[in-house]
């Protein structure tokens, strides 16, 4: 795709097949024209891209989730993977570490697997196939707007590719101790989480709005004027006019219009304190035991990084080290960056601190490693007096970690650091 297309800012809107769009990184508002076939708009001021045009993206997202749905049935029904040790023979499925750990007791830490690693990727799959599989109908449902929302809801939740790595972690930790076969499942695992990706890169959230607009199902909606107050819809990226005072619902989904997110601020700082207060027992807590032949001792985080490293695998101790040590720390000294500077209004680095948002924003997902590599050993290594591997109250700590910082990068708009360096005029008042 070309991508350099970049959108003129503060330009008139609705000229000919324009239309009004806002940088949902830093505020600036741009006049986007019909992109040509393979091309997107970028923002001029952060760079941050504001829509993607390819003709046939709908077509390859649709074929994707077709795949990834017999990918995801295949990954259920098919071998996953066995461990052998001491001639005895345990094998585990896709959810058969949820089940392993609800019985232990931790069904936080179950519920949370459950989400990340099957629920969501299912949900998201089947939401994107009957929205894209019903634009293709001659009369297409007139629900598939609302799913569309749930669809883009589910993205960030959906981490198969972040349990496949977890499930390699895992698989490095056992092949000096036992006997591991690793079956057709976990390879459909692998594609899955390709047809998840690239079904996720084919969409853009305004074609799809955009389709709905020319099939009939919302209303087309009037053309915004730069010159009249307006506000960015949160949920499906339209900038519309709004009355000087009182309630106002996007024209085109409905849903309820905001200058910037409520409470932004006070709610990020909430979500990154109870973190911060959250990741002191993830850390001294033992994530998981192992116990073998009758005797074990708890692993915490480090000392699990430590094992790695004395046996000799440094670059897994890196990764495990970087992805539930490293990512934490930064991820809440990003967002306490982000929150002082922008309440105390500072107007240096603004570009750089938008990027910061946008790694912040990235990254969070990756510490879920840890997570998905403890409930593949709790279901693999099950095997009474030879070897037992039994969570911990810290692998909850860590987990409630890793949702609440993803929910504070969630919960932050980064247009307020603009605005508060005073570089969003009255217009967006």
């Amino acid at each position: 795709m070309n991508d350099s297309t970049v959108a003129k800012g503060d330009e008139p809107a609705g000229r000919g097949p324009g239309r009004l769009m806002e940088c949902h990184e830093c505020g600036l508002r741009h006049d986007v024209p019909v992109l040509p076939d393979g091309t997107a708009a970028r923002c001029r001021r952060c760079g941050a891209t504001l829509h993607k045009f390819r003709a046939t993206s709908l077509d390859h997202a649709f074929a994707y989730v077709c795949a990834g749905l017999v990918f995801f049935l295949m990954a259920n029904l098919l071998p996953f993977i066995s461990l052998e040790i001491s001639g005895r023979v345990q094998a585990a499925s896709l959810v058969t570490g949820v089940v392993a750990l609800y019985q232990q007791g931790l069904w936080e830490l179950a519920a949370v697997v459950a989400l990340t690693m099957f629920l969501a990727p299912a949900l998201r799959l089947g939401t994107l196939f009957l929205v894209l599989g019903g634009l293709r109908l001659r009369r297409p449902p007139r629900w598939l707007p609302r799913l569309w929302r749930w669809a883009e809801l589910l993205g960030p939740w959906a981490m198969m590719e972040v349990y496949l790595l977890g499930v390699f972690v895992a698989y490095v930790k056992l092949i000096d101790l036992a006997t591991v076969e690793v079956g057709p499942g976990l390879f459909s695992v692998g594609a899955l989480m390709l047809a998840i990706i690239a079904a996720g890169s084919a969409l853009d959230g305004e074609t799809v709005w955009r389709v709905f607009e020319r099939r009939g199902l919302v209303p087309v909606p009037p053309p915004a004027d730069p010159a009249r107050p307006a506000r960015l819809c949160h949920a499906c990226g339209l900038v519309s006019n709004v009355p000087v005072a009182g309630h106002a619902d996007c024209p085109r989904c409905g849903a309820v219009l905001h200058r910037r997110k409520p409470d932004s601020l006070t709610r990020t700082w909430a979500l990154v304190i109870t973190a911060m207060i959250l990741y002191v027992p993830a850390n001294i807590l033992p994530v998981m035991t192992v116990i073998s032949l009758g005797s074990g001792e708890p692993d915490t985080i480090m000392s699990g990084v430590v094992a790695l490293a004395d046996s000799g695998m440094w670059p897994l101790a890196a990764l495990v080290f970087f992805a539930s040590v490293t990512v934490p720390v930064l991820k809440l000294v990003g967002l306490i960056i982000l929150l002082v500077s922008t309440r105390r209004g500072a107007v240096r680095r603004l570009q750089d601190r938008t990027v910061l948002y946008r790694v912040v924003e990235a990254v969070g997902r990756w510490s879920m490693i840890d997570i998905f590599m403890i409930s593949i050993l709790v279901a693999l290594v099950q095997l009474g007096q030879i070897a037992t591997i039994e969570p911990g109250l810290g692998a909850v700590s860590f987990a409630a970690v890793v949702i609440i910082t993803m929910i504070a990068a969630m919960s932050f708009d980064p247009r307020l650091m603009w605005d508060a360096a005073g570089e969003n005029g009255a217009d967006h008042d």
